[in-house]
């Protein structure tokens, strides 16, 4: 049986996409601070698929914890066929007040644990021919919204890019999703400080919503499975649209 490891397993998107990798047949790994959270979606899952599903505690931006955490999925399933990236974090984001430590602790979660995570779980696809590996990136990348967010899901998606080159040969296939604003948990701060936040996103949308957890999990099962066998570098965006330059009229 494959194995999927998904960080932030506990958040909307990260729990969404555990319980539609399990429904497509995965064990899967849920890692995440929040170990309750975890393990109640683990619980879930095991109740409702016949596969292994886990929570895992760790802290992405603790040297070691990385390497720790792989080495646990290696023990317990002795392989990895599928790494989503989905941990991420917010702040520094404006320049005049940027504080160093907010900067470099949004590039610990968002952009070096995703590097990490790739090295350490190289050896265990490598072992069974290969993988796909997810990484949730952003729209902002598109946008320039917030600093800290959007440096760090850019270069998300330049290491997409850059590992594909490289992992094509182990036929690991590595490629990243972009939602646009979702209505989640991890937006409610934001959503709280301007009302007219959620009907903003939804006049330059196209398809004239805003995004679910749920949207965003079926892009990822989409690409950790054979039905995308044939692509790696790519972003595909979650945007409803979104992602184009607004139209007049």
């Amino acid at each position: 049986m494959k194995v999927a490891l998904i960080t932030g397993g506990a958040g909307a998107v990260g729990a969404a996409t555990a319980r539609m990798l399990a429904s497509d047949g995965f064990s899967v790994v849920l890692a995440d601070k929040a170990e309750e959270a975890a393990q109640l979606v683990a619980e879930e899952i095991r109740s409702n698929h016949p596969v292994e599903a886990v929570a895992e505690p760790v802290d992405l931006s603790i040297p070691g914890a990385v390497a720790a955490l792989v080495a646990r999925v290696g023990e317990r399933f002795g392989r990895l066929d599928c790494l989503v990236n989905n941990a991420g974090r917010s702040g520094a984001p404006k320049i005049a007040e940027v504080d160093l430590d907010e900067w470099n602790a949004v590039m610990a979660v968002n952009l070096t644990a995703p590097m990490l995570l790739v090295k350490e779980a190289l050896p265990l696809m490598r072992r069974t021919g290969g993988g796909s590996i997810v990484n949730v990136a952003s729209r902002v990348y598109l946008s320039g919204t917030g600093l800290g967010y959007a440096s760090s899901k850019t270069g998300l998606i330049g290491l997409t890019m850059a590992l594909a080159v490289q992992l094509g040969r182990d036929r690991i296939r590595v490629n990243a999703v972009a939602p646009s604003f979702l209505n989640s948990p991890f937006n409610k701060k934001a959503v709280e400080a301007n009302n007219d936040l959620v009907e903003s996103f939804i006049r330059i949308t196209p398809l004239e919503r805003v995004g679910t957890p749920e949207d965003v999990a079926g892009a990822i099962a989409f690409l950790a499975s054979d039905r995308a066998s044939f692509i790696t570098g790519d972003i595909l965006h979650v945007c409803g649209g979104a992602q184009l330059a607004p139209q007049p009229g």
